[in-house]
Parts: structure tokens; C-alpha cells; sequence
């Protein structure tokens, strides 16, 4: 079958663990056929399998990245005016309206299905007019949405809005809009595809959404980290007004809401996820928790390596960042080693993807206030009067000489720990799991669920509890090697490639047995006849066959 792959466009589409997992899944699902979408940005530069063909949404025959020209920018008829201002004023009216707990709608209208309204009388307009970008940078749109900000029922934070925020909104709106302006709808393009597989939620998605109002293509959305939640936590909307804040969270929010509903089929990784999911109004008979794959088999040797580590040593891994909440990790370790001398700490960061944003200085900041802690709770300490004093914490990075590789981290750990405040699905717990490592976590995102009780939790920005707990199993080596071994087996049985793979396969064929027939002619296409049609025979009794009236009772 071919299946419409949409990812985030630019580097986010080739680096990180969604972009390491749908590569790994293009290349384990090789018999079908992949067009890959980058949603927002240029095709990864990256090697490609032969069975996916990259289709480009910006570029030559698209919609350019930046502001649109003279040409898009052309007059609507009075007919096209009044179709975009109805559909406008709906979606501006699902962004703004006023909402009670959990999200639910304050007023009678409910703000989700106003939208819902307005995001498919858009994309019908676009589709009729070749695209709509000058119409939603118009006067008009800022107007629309000045008039739903001050309507009643508005949200407090919309109506506070001003005009510098409306027009930042209307740029933004834009851009995530976008997909409904390029023209990799026609026959050739996604309404070629037997399935859209998005890989996360929100304008990612939107491509998906209209391939189903035009063609019906099921829609399969995957979300390993939930794109709404990195939103809310960008730090780059800090210098953002709070109206504005709150209009993009609107509009984020009712994406990804949207994209939810009208999905065949979710799969979060995690009920972290999941739960993101449900509160936004995903069916919960239409999610189904698949764990993302890893590769296992570069930790055999040492998951299999009977040593178990170096007594005495904690390792953290991962990037340093105030979310990993290294000084309470400091300061757990600073009341360890007072009751365990002999113990040390290697604290070893993972230095960013090629191509990947700069983390800037903040990690540079927090890096230093952490190995500045460090000298200060633990002064360098010598053997002996002849000897060179250490440090028992050492910062490292990966690929280093003290730390060439992940697997000689985890060999030389007796228990592997992770600090974290904030954490989605941590690829770090499941590495230390293959590699039959004994861990100490605090319980934030989906941790309690990938340890499943072969390691110690314990709760967030809480050094005693992080402290009692290590000590505990840097004091019990055989209890330290059972937990280390009944990790492995889990994370065996439930995170690596192979099952990730068979689970989307068999996911494929599930949705595509679903689907109404609307594929190309001469297709050979499976599913794309019931089975009863291949049988002999009429199913209908004979009255109705022949056309004569109603079977008989």
C-alpha cells in the first residue's frame, strides 16, 4: 500500500527520537510504499530508503516558505469574500470563545466544533481558489478577529488582545495554515496514499485532515511526545504578550483537538501521551498505546555481561538542562556519600543532534551553576598526602575519552538514575533497562510505566527520598542484579524495533480493510473488495434480488 508520511519539515524531521523512529519504520515496512511530507520546513537531509519518494510541500509547484507573493495575494470575488468571512468568523470564534474546566465550552456553542466548521469552510475555499495565504494576512482577517476577541463569550485573555498581538496572530495563523494553500492534493500527490501516518498531532496533522475531507484517506496519528505540551513549554514564548500566548494556545489546542477527533486510529507511545489525548477530546476506543521501538541489539553485550558494574558508581545521562533537575541530584548524592563514602557520581550530558537548534547558554549557564555546586559540596579529595585530589563527581560528555560510547556509560554503572522534574517518554531509562542496569527515578511522565516495577521511584525535587533509595541498592548487590535483570526482559518484550514494527503493520492492514474503495484504477489493492464478493451467489433474498419488493417475512 502507499502511505502519506507527514512529519515536521527541517530538522526536527531528521534528528531526535521521532525522527530516528519513523526512519526506522519506512526501512522495517519496506514492502509498502512511503511519500514522505515534511509539514513546515525542507525534506530531511538525510539518506532515504529506495522505497520512499519525498515530495517536497514547499518549492517549485508549492506554496514558498516565506510570505506570499503578488500573485497569491490577489482579490477574492464577492462570493469568495463572504464564503471566507463565514469561515473566518467560525474559526476565529472557536479560538477566542470563553471555556470552562477541563476545556469544556462556557457558553451554548461549543468552541471545538465552531472550529471544526470554520477549518473546513477554509479549506473548501482553498481549494476551489488555489489557496488562501493573502486572504488570511488580509485587513479583512485582522478585522474578523479583532470582532470575535471583543464579542461576547470571548475569553478574558482574547479580549485583552491588542492590535500588535492581532497581527502577530494572523502571521502565525498563517503559517500554520499553510498546508491548506499548496497544491499536493491532486492525484499524484496525497490523494494517491491508501493511509495518512502523521507523526504527531496539531498543524502536523492538518495535511491528513483535509486528505480525508477530499478523499476519505483514513488519517493514523502517532505521537511519541505530545507536540501541545512542548508548545505550552517553549521557551521562546516568553517575550510573547499573554493575549497572544493565549491565542496560540487556542489555536495549538484546537489542532491537535481536531486532529484527534477525526483520526481512525490513535497511538501514543506512552499513557503519558495518552492521557494528553483523552483531555482533548480523543475517543478513547479509537487510541491504542504503542511503545516506540529502540534497538536493543548494541546493548547485548553488556545486558548479558554478568559484572553488573562498578560498585559504588551512579550514572546520569542524558542533556544537561534545569528540567533534569541536576541539583537536587547534587545534593541527593551530597547526603548519599555521607553515609557511603566510597561512592561517585558520573553525570554524563549527550551533546545535541547534527543540525539540531543550539541549546545557547542557557545550557552553558546551567551546566556551570551545577559543576560550580559540585565544587562546592564535595572539595577534591586525595588518597593520600602524595596523592592528586578528585572530584566524586565528574561531568563528561559523550563521545569523549572517559565516555566514548553509551554502552561504556551503562557498563560502568551500578545503578543508572534520573532526576528529572518534566520528562515525556525517557529514552535514557530504557537504554539502562537493555543494558540490565538497576535504576533509581523520580516519577514524572512515563516512567512508573516503563519500569513496570523492576526499579526504584521515587517523587520529583525530593533529594532524601533520591538518596535513601540509591543507597538502598548500592548496599543490596543481589537485589541490584534481579531488578537489573527483570528490566531487561521488559524492556525485551516491549520496546524494541521488532515490536514496533509488527504493531504498525498489523495497524496498517487494520485501517486499510476499513477504508471506503476510492483507489486508482487497476490498483491491486488489498481489502478493496468485501469478502463476500469473491463468493458464489447472491446474499440478498430472492425477492429483493429480482427486484420484485420486500423478503419475505
Amino acid at each position: 500500500m502507499r502511505i502519506g508520511l507527514l512529519t515536521e519539515g527541517g530538522t526536527p524531521c531528521a534528528t531526535g527520537d521521532t525522527g530516528a523512529w519513523w526512519q526506522r519504520l519506512v526501512r522495517g515496512l519496506a514492502p509498502h510504499e512511503f511519500d514522505l511530507y515534511a509539514v513546515g520546513g525542507p525534506l530531511p537531509a538525510v539518506p532515504l530508503p529506495p522505497h520512499l519518494r519525498p515530495v517536497p510541500a514547499t518549492g517549485e509547484g508549492a506554496l514558498p516558505a516565506g510570505p506570499p507573493g503578488p500573485a497569491a495575494r490577489r482579490a477574492y470575488g464577492r462570493r469568495d469574500r463572504r464564503r471566507f468571512a463565514e469561515g473566518f468568523h467560525a474559526l476565529a470564534t472557536g479560538l477566542t470563545a470563553e471555556t470552562g474546566p477541563a476545556g469544556r465550552p462556557a457558553g451554548d456553542e461549543d468552541p471545538a466544533h465552531a472550529f471544526a466548521t470554520g477549518l473546513g469552510a477554509l479549506a473548501d475555499l482553498a481549494r476551489d481558489s488555489g489557496g488562501l495565504p493573502g486572504a488570511l494576512r488580509s485587513d479583512d482577517a485582522v478585522r474578523l478577529l479583532e470582532a470575535a476577541c471583543r464579542a461576547p463569550g470571548a475569553g478574558r485573555a482574547a479580549a485583552a488582545a491588542g492590535l500588535r498581538d492581532h497581527l502577530a496572530f494572523a502571521d502565525h495563523l498563517e503559517r500554520a495554515l499553510r498546508p491548506l494553500s499548496l497544491d499536493w492534493y491532486g492525484e499524484d500527490a496525497l490523494a494517491a496514499a491508501d493511509l495518512c501516518h502523521a507523526t504527531a498531532g496539531g498543524p502536523v496533522a492538518l495535511p491528513g485532515l483535509l486528505a480525508k475531507r477530499f478523499f476519505g484517506t483514513p488519517l493514523l496519528v502517532t505521537e511519541y511526545g505530545v507536540g501541545l505540551r512542548a508548545h505550552y513549554l517553549d521557551a521562546a514564548a516568553a517575550d510573547r504578550s499573554t493575549p497572544l500566548r493565549a491565542l496560540l494556545a487556542a489555536l495549538h489546542g484546537r489542532l491537535a483537538g481536531e486532529a484527534y477527533r477525526q483520526a481512525a486510529l490513535l497511538t501514543p507511545g506512552n499513557a503519558h501521551a495518552r492521557r494528553w489525548q483523552e483531555r482533548l477530546g480523543a475517543p478513547r476506543d479509537r487510541v491504542r498505546t504503542v511503545h516506540p521501538g529502540m534497538p536493543a541489539e548494541r546493548f547485548a553485550e553488556v545486558g548479558e555481561d554478568e559484572e553488573g558494574g562498578e560498585p559504588g558508581t551512579l550514572v546520569w545521562i542524558g542533556r544537561v538542562e534545569p528540567a533534569k533537575d541536576l541539583v537536587a541530584l547534587l545534593h541527593a548524592f551530597a547526603e548519599l556519600r555521607a553515609r557511603q563514602p566510597d561512592t561517585r557520581l558520573r553525570i554524563v550530558s549527550v551533546p545535541a543532534d547534527p543540525g539540531e537548534p543550539d541549546r545557547g547558554t542557557d545550557h552553558c549557564a546551567y551546566l556551570a551553576q551545577c559543576a560550580a555546586l559540585a565544587a562546592q559540596l564535595f572539595p577534591d579529595e586525595a588518597a593520600g598526602a602524595h596523592a592528586v585530589g578528585e572530584n566524586p563527581v565528574s561531568f563528561e560528555e559523550l563521545g569523549g575519552p572517559e565516555a566514548p560510547t553509551l554502552e561504556d556509560v551503562y557498563a560502568s554503572a551500578a545503578v543508572v538514575v534520573l532526576s528529572s522534574t518534566v520528562e515525556g517518554f525517557p529514552a535514557s531509562l530504557v537504554e539502562a533497562m537493555f543494558c540490565a542496569r538497576a535504576t533509581v527515578s523520580t516519577d514524572v511522565g512515563a516512567v512508573v510505566e516503563i519500569i513496570g516495577g523492576t526499579g526504584l521511584v521515587v517523587p520529583p525535587r525530593n533529594p532524601r527520598a533520591l538518596a535513601d533509595a540509591c543507597l538502598a541498592l548500592l548496599r543490596d548487590p543481589d537485589r541490584r542484579h534481579r531488578l537489573g535483570a527483570a528490566a531487561r526482559a521488559r524492556a525485551l518484550e516491549l520496546f524494541t524495533v521488532d515490536q514496533n514494527l509488527a504493531a504498525f503493520r498489523g495497524i496498517y492492514l487494520e485501517l486499510l480493510s476499513h477504508a471506503p474503495v476510492r483507489h486508482r484504477a487497476g490498483s491491486d489493492v488489498p481489502f478493496a473488495h468485501p469478502a463476500e464478493a469473491h463468493l458464489p451467489g447472491s446474499w440478498a433474498p430472492k425477492a429483493v434480488a429480482a427486484g420484485t419488493g420486500a423478503p419475505d417475512a
